[in-house]
C-alpha cells in the first residue's frame, strides 16, 4: 500500500481564472521544480516571467508554459547580484507588467565534505540561496509597497533547514536562513498585505536534475521504498500548494515554511539504517573516483 496519489495534473483545483490579474516571476523557473510550479500558475492563468541566467533555461520554460497555451516571458537575472535583480525586475515590468507574485526557487548545491570546501565554493551556494532570496524578496517588496499594492512570495526551502545535513553544511545553513528569514519577513510585511511562505518538498523526481546527481539517484520506485507514502511526489502535487499559499484563498496564512513529503522527514526506528561517514560518499577525492569507474563501464 501507499498513499493515495493525487488528481491528474488538468484536474481544477481552483478556479481557472485565479491568476488572470498576476504577474508571476520564478527564479530557475526553467527547468526541474521552478518549471513544474511555473506551468501550475500559468494553468490558473497567470502570466508567468522567467527568470534564469541561462538563455536555453529560459526558453525551455517559455516553451513549456507557451506549449500548453500559457502566456510567458524571460528575462536575464543572476540573483546574486542585487543591481541585476533591480534590472531583471525593471525588464519584466516592461515585457509582462508590475510582478505581484515572487517565488525564490533558484539555488545552487553540490555534495561536499565541508573542509574540503573552499572559501569561493561556500559563497556560490549561501550566495544563491540565502542572498538571492533576500535580494529578490527585498527588491520585489519595495515596489509593492511604493505601489500600494498586495503580493505574494514563495521561497523554496528544505527540511534540511531544521535537521542539518552532512554532506551539505552550506545549502542546509543556508535553507534554515531561508526559512528564517520568511518569518521575519512575514512580520515586517504584513501590514503592508505581502504575504511570504515556504515549502520545503520531499522527493519530487524530473528530467532537469545535473548529470552528476543522476547518476547517483535511484529510480523512482526504488526511491519510494525509502519514503513512508511508499511513493514520490508528482510535480503537479508541489505546484498546487504553491499556487494555493499564492493565492487569495491563503490570505491570512504568511510566516509558514510547509512541508510537502509524504511523511519523509518525520521518519524514526529504534534501529537506524547503517550510518555512511560523510568522507566515504561526498569527498571530492571519491567522487571523482566513482565518475571515472562508471565511465568506465
Amino acid at each position: 500500500m501507499a498513499l493515495s496519489k493525487a488528481p491528474p495534473a488538468d484536474t481544477p483545483f481552483l478556479p481557472k481564472d485565479t491568476f488572470k490579474n498576476d504577474v508571476i516571476l520564478i527564479t530557475g523557473g526553467g527547468t526541474g521544480i521552478g518549471k513544474g510550479l511555473a506551468t501550475e500558475f500559468a494553468r490558473l492563468g497567470g502570466t508567468i516571467v522567467i527568470a534564469s541566467r541561462g538563455a536555453e533555461h529560459r526558453a525551455s520554460g517559455v516553451k513549456a508554459i507557451e506549449a500548453m497555451g500559457g502566456k510567458a516571458v524571460d528575462v536575464e537575472l543572476n540573483i546574486r547580484d542585487a543591481a541585476a535583480v533591480k534590472a531583471a525586475f525593471d525588464e519584466a515590468e516592461e515585457k509582462a507588467g508590475p510582478v505581484s507574485i515572487l517565488i525564490n526557487n533558484a539555488a545552487a548545491n553540490f555534495p561536499t565534505v565541508a573542509d574540503e570546501l573552499s572559501p569561493n565554493g561556500w559563497h556560490a551556494i549561501v550566495q544563491a540561496v540565502l542572498d538571492g532570496t533576500f535580494f529578490c524578496s527585498t527588491e520585489f517588496a519595495r515596489r509593492r509597497v511604493a505601489a500600494g499594492k498586495r503580493g505574494a512570495v514563495l521561497n523554496i526551502g528544505a527540511t534540511y533547514g531544521w535537521t542539518g545535513c552532512g554532506g551539505a553544511a552550506p545549502s542546509a545553513a543556508a535553507k534554515a536562513g531561508v526559512m528564517n528569514l520568511t518569518q521575519s519577513l512575514a512580520v515586517e510585511w504584513a501590514p503592508d498585505d505581502i504575504r511570504i511562505n515556504t515549502i520545503c518538498p520531499g522527493v519530487f523526481p524530473h528530467d532537469d536534475f545535473p548529470a552528476a546527481m543522476k547518476a547517483r539517484m535511484l529510480p523512482p520506485d526504488e526511491l519510494a521504498k525509502n519514503i513512508p507514502a511508499q511513493r514520490v511526489g508528482e510535480m503537479h502535487e508541489i505546484g498546487w500548494l504553491a499556487c494555493y499559499l499564492c493565492s487569495p484563498y491563503a490570505a491570512y496564512i504568511t510566516g509558514h515554511n510547509a512541508v510537502i513529503d509524504g511523511a519523509n522527514w518525520h521518519r524514526r526506528e529504534l534501529s537506524m539504517p547503517l550510518f555512511r561517514p560523510v568522507r566515504e560518499w561526498a569527498s571530492t577525492k571519491n567522487v571523482r573516483e566513482q565518475e571515472r569507474a562508471k565511465a568506465a563501464e
